[in-house]
């Protein structure tokens, strides 16, 4: 059985680094203190707020009430953080599921974006490492290591082809089941290159405000705690200028219960010199006689 203190040192590791995300954190601040309007005098509810950094924003831009709910250890010193900015009338809900309905959202709109990128010497660190491991062969663990997204922090110069939108969502206009799609994709290729990876990156815009403000969590922005979430390829790639991955991409549960958010893709390569001849793989849960198929959860 883990300690508490381990819990709450995981917690404060994660709190520590969000609240070190410039971009995530001074974003927050502008939008809510440039925009005190849509502040002022109103209710607010801050959902798995942690710290209460945002209570505290929405706070001193004028809200009247603001009920801050966490779950996690991080209540108790989210309280004694209200008491000592001087603001004793905070409320802090501990271990509460409440329905927030999205008219009382904050509207914000999330772009959900894919590229492609060259990762070899990554790959081969992370991935063909259990080839060898001080002499014995794990190389049963490489397919667990490739289905398991990685989250990191992707340099832009690795990027071989554009940017794809795959989904734009209101946030205020959500309901359960959203979150889960199938959209089509894109990608040309900008340079000769291998493939090794797809990579996963959203923006978001805030859109009541009286200036469009908003961020990007993608590599050719300043890294923020969320990094971008890159998905391996079984194979490599080889691709050349101009030529194009066309595909889909479904996000949801395919597992009950839904604990587990899964990804797969189904793309093809159209060669320009042969345009009859394609490779074809199937990102699922199923494997198929002749067809490449894989799966990340």
């Amino acid at each position: 059985m883990i300690k508490p203190v381990l819990i709450i040192t995981s917690i404060l590791t994660l709190t520590s680094e969000m609240l070190k995300d410039v971009v995530r954190t001074k974003t927050y601040q502008n939008v809510i203190y440039w925009n005190k309007f849509l502040f002022q005098n109103k209710v607010v509810f801050d959902m798995g707020a942690g710290t209460g950094i945002l209570s505290l924003f929405c706070a001193k831009a004028g809200a009247a009430h603001v009920y801050a709910v966490e779950c996690s250890h991080m209540a108790d010193m989210a309280k004694q953080i209200v008491e000592t900015n001087g603001l004793p009338d905070g409320e802090v809900l501990i271990s509460y599921i409440l329905y927030n309905q999205s008219s009382y959202s904050f509207t914000c709109v999330s772009f959900s974006y894919l590229t492609a990128i060259e990762d070899a010497e990554y790959k081969d660190d992370k991935i063909e490492f259990w080839n060898n491991v001080y002499g014995f062969d794990m190389s049963c663990i490489k397919k667990q290591a490739m289905m398991e997204p990685l989250v990191d922090t992707v340099d832009q110069k690795q990027i071989v082809t554009n940017c794809h939108l795959l989904k734009t969502m209101d946030i205020s206009k959500m309901v359960p089941g959203d979150a889960s799609f199938t959209a089509p994709f894109k990608l040309i290729a900008e340079r000769d290159d291998y493939i090794h990876a797809f990579v996963a990156y959203f923006d978001v815009s805030f859109t009541k405000c009286h200036k469009l403000m908003g961020f990007s969590t993608g590599p050719r922005s300043r890294p923020t705690h969320w990094k971008q979430t890159v998905l391996y390829l079984e194979d490599v790639l080889t691709i050349c200028e101009g030529e194009t991955i066309i595909g889909s991409m479904t996000v949801g549960y395919l597992v009950f219960p839904e604990k587990e958010k899964h990804i797969r893709c189904m793309y093809f390569i159209n060669s320009i010199q042969l345009f009859s001849s394609h490779v074809c793989f199937i990102l699922s849960l199923v494997f198929c006689a002749g067809v490449r198929e894989h799966i990340y959860k």
